[in-house]
């Protein structure tokens, strides 16, 4: 039995989207009652709250500050579809030190698998823009902080339904991490095409796996037991962190994929396999709570086990 650790905190649960938002916090009340069912022992983690100077590692040095101005304010709208409450910076600042304690935690040997489930989520977040729900870019600023630990290669591994335009941004020039996403396209936020490759010594260091909608679980499951494994292995990575999205799910009520809850098993299994090495798994989308509560659930339970 692998030692798996689980991150939560209810700071999560303060992030006010507003009535009728789909990223709401039932999204992690639905999480915890179906966690809660696990039979076997989890590591019990509690966030530590990231320092501005942390957020800075992948975002603008005055981003951090103008969201917690925003958000003392009262909250506002941040883009179309992204809200901020008066403890939305608590939220999120929480939720990027999630990644920080996961890494800290697998460095000490404490558990060799986390799963962090945070929100506001993060792979759409830019360098100075919140968008798509995210405030801040949660796994993009782990992997930064994993390198300063001394993980000196990180593979980004994002199955969320709606490509991470911000971590692709985020690690673009750069051939120390590798960004594998497979996502809904065309669709939002409308990059993700297969031609973006990276750009400079980072060519070659981003590849995306678009996917038409009605895609279900057979392509989804040879794309992560054939493809995936390859990349990851040519790559040779310290440690593989994973933008966990679960809008891929054929009931999400957001997207048109048609992935079942088996098919989500065999696709953390495949990631799972694909190396022996650390595992960071940080939530992203999922808007059908009972789906995203079972697949959550799932997911873990392979963590212990694969």
């Amino acid at each position: 039995m692998r030692k798996v650790g689980y991150i939560f905190d209810p700071v999560y649960l303060k992030h006010d989207t507003g009535e009728g938002h789909p990223e709401s916090p039932h999204r992690l009340e639905a999480i915890n009652e179906y966690v809660d069912l696990i039979k076997e022992p989890l590591v019990r983690i509690k966030p530590r709250r990231a320092t501005a100077q942390e957020i800075a590692l992948v975002h603008d040095v005055y981003y951090p500050q103008e969201i917690m101005d925003l958000c003392s304010a009262g909250g506002t709208y941040l883009d179309p579809d992204t809200r901020c409450s008066i403890f939305s910076y608590e939220a999120a600042v929480y939720a990027v030190g999630a990644g920080l304690e996961a890494v800290d935690r697998i460095k000490d040997g404490e558990v060799e698998r986390v799963f962090a489930a945070v929100r506001p989520p993060g792979h759409h977040a830019e360098y100075s823009k919140a968008m798509g729900f995210c405030i801040f870019n949660n796994i993009a600023i782990a992997a930064r902080y994993a390198q300063k630990q001394g993980f000196g290669k990180v593979f980004i591994i994002d199955f969320d339904a709606h490509h991470g335009n911000g971590t692709q941004k985020a690690f673009y020039e750069d051939d120390t991490v590798f960004y594998f996403s497979t996502h809904q396209y065309p669709f939002y936020p409308g990059t993700g095409s297969k031609e973006e490759r990276g750009t400079g010594k980072g060519l070659g260091y981003t590849y995306n796996v678009p996917l038409p909608a009605g895609t279900g679980d057979e392509t989804y499951i040879k794309i992560y037991t054939e493809e995936l494994p390859e990349l990851v292995n040519k790559f040779n990575p310290d440690i593989i962190m994973v933008s966990a999205g679960y809008d891929l799910h054929m009931d999400d009520p957001l997207t048109h994929l048609e992935v079942t809850t088996e098919g989500i098993g065999k696709i953390v299994e495949g990631i799972l396999s694909s190396a022996d090495r650390p595992f960071l798994f940080m939530l992203e989308g999922g808007y059908n709570i009972i789906a995203l509560g079972e697949s959550v659930k799932l997911t873990i339970e392979k963590m212990l086990t694969v």
